[in-house]
């Protein structure tokens, strides 16, 4: 590090710290009134189909458990509630009535939501069910590491205005975490996010859990498809744009899912969880086309929909860590 006045030196935090401020602190992102919707579109946001194949995988938990008395439903980062909203209103009536949903988000609760809907600044503990982290693992704030001319892999530090430069070597549990998950060559300029915040913050949501089934669906890659240059950016009015930890923007990284998971847990690609959840975007026969005109349009719609959520170089490539807990896995 260059020497600096002490106010200087206060301006300069590592990326973990600066985002941590940016997203969730009086007055960040994720408190404001729009909702992450207003930003970017998630599988949530892109059809009504998301919601009602959580509420089949729901209802598979359901079966596992053996129909308990309550059924919880925790949706992780809710935003404002449109998952939660959208998987109450797909259940059958009577698993619906056991159903206890729980939306946990920072955010204020919206006005109009649902009375059935708790809302939570924490996951409940002891639930029995279906824990589910839609887009909440990538907006967990992490450490970004950077080779040097020397070849030492060092902490990122970062001025609110979105300007960096090199801190002190990465050393410690992070350094052990990078070891292990995402090494990093000797070459000058090559980035990695240290994950190790998101792998405690998915161990602390799963043990909330007392028995079910926890899913997180992200942003992924795993061991043998890390990018050279990390993957922090910036998201505003649906547009990616420079990582500015001023708090006029999302701030994400894509989640190394394979590091979260803990014993017994596993990572798919979302195209195969929604495939075997009944999302399959097959084009309706245009013989209903003749018999039926507004029923074969609305299949078409819901067709193009399901082609959204399961698309290679989109959506599809989304991981999904599932994470049964004495259960068996329901995929």
């Amino acid at each position: 590090m260059t020497a600096g006045t002490r106010d200087e030196w206060q301006e300069w935090r590592g990326w973990r710290a600066a985002a941590q401020d940016a997203l969730y602190a009086p007055g960040g992102f994720y408190r404001r009134t729009e909702g992450p919707a207003g930003h970017f579109r998630t599988s949530v946001h892109a059809s009504a189909l998301f919601a009602q194949a959580v509420a089949r995988l729901l209802c598979r938990v359901d079966e596992a458990l053996g129909r308990p008395a309550v059924l919880d439903f925790v949706d992780m980062a809710a935003g404002r509630g449109e998952l939660a909203g959208g998987v109450l209103a797909a259940l059958p009536a009577d698993v619906a009535a056991r159903t206890r949903v729980c939306a946990v988000e920072i955010a204020e609760r919206p006005a109009g939501l649902d009375h059935r809907i708790e809302w939570l600044a924490e996951p409940p503990r002891g639930t029995t069910g279906l824990l589910f982290a839609n887009e909440w693992l990538d907006n967990v704030p992490v450490e970004v590491a950077e080779v040097d001319a020397f070849g030492v892999a060092r902490l990122v530090l970062v001025r609110e205005d979105g300007t960096e430069r090199l801190g002190e070597p990465v050393d410690g549990d992070p350094a052990r975490w990078l070891e292990r998950w995402w090494p990093l060559p000797g070459e000058e300029g090559l980035r990695a996010e240290i994950g190790l915040s998101r792998d405690e913050a998915w161990a602390t949501a799963v043990a909330t859990l007392r028995q079910g089934l926890a899913v997180a669906v992200d942003y992924a890659h795993t061991a043998d498809t890390r990018p050279p240059f990390g993957t922090l950016t910036g998201f505003r009015d649906g547009r990616e744009t420079t990582p500015v930890p001023d708090g006029s923007c999302d701030l994400t990284a894509h989640v190394a899912l394979d590091a979260c998971a803990l014993p017994g847990g596993r990572v798919l690609p979302q195209r195969e969880a929604l495939r075997a959840l009944g999302v399959t975007g097959g084009r309706p026969p245009l013989t209903l086309a003749s018999t039926d005109p507004a029923a074969y349009v609305r299949a078409l719609a819901s067709a193009g929909e399901a082609a959204e959520l399961t698309a290679t170089g989109g959506l599809g490539d989304f991981g999904w860590l599932v994470q049964p807990l004495g259960v068996e896995d329901p995929f």
